[in-house]
């Protein structure tokens, strides 16, 4: 029998740091644009990663910035840090956003928006780009 080994990273903490909201610039029809920056910061002393994600809802809409925290099992260096990482963490993070717009949307007391599910794996590089590591 195989034995499943430890996962290289895991998610410790996620909170909202900032959370914008102005219905009155709720657009009018359907289609909603959402965008997404991410940065993160490696701290070597603790083997661990914050995550910033930002999404963005229709112009001054919705606007969340999510900070996740990660720690890492094997990576004491930004060099060690797995590439499916980039990838994933975002991914991870997503449905606590999602869930949230939603949720404050609805209790705004208009009408909800729920996001559909993205193809999150574009945000790998540019998280990789926008790391910077700390002691």
């Amino acid at each position: 029998m195989e034995q499943i080994q430890k996962a290289a990273f895991y998610i410790r903490d996620y909170y909202f740091e900032r959370v914008t909201l102005d219905i009155n610039n709720k657009p009018n029809g359907d289609e909603l644009s959402v965008s997404f920056q991410t940065s993160g910061e490696f701290n070597k002393q603790n083997n661990s990663f914050n995550l910033r994600f930002r999404v963005d809802v229709g112009e001054n809409f919705v606007s969340i910035i999510c900070v996740g925290q990660f720690i890492f099992e094997n990576a004491n260096d930004i060099t060690e840090i797995p590439d499916f990482f980039y990838v994933n963490s975002v991914a991870l993070l997503f449905p606590y956003v999602r869930a949230y717009i939603s949720l404050i949307t609805t209790q705004a007391n208009t009408r909800g928006v729920i996001l559909p599910t993205f193809n999150l794996s574009g945000l790998g590089e540019e998280l990789r780009r926008n790391t910077t590591e700390v002691e």
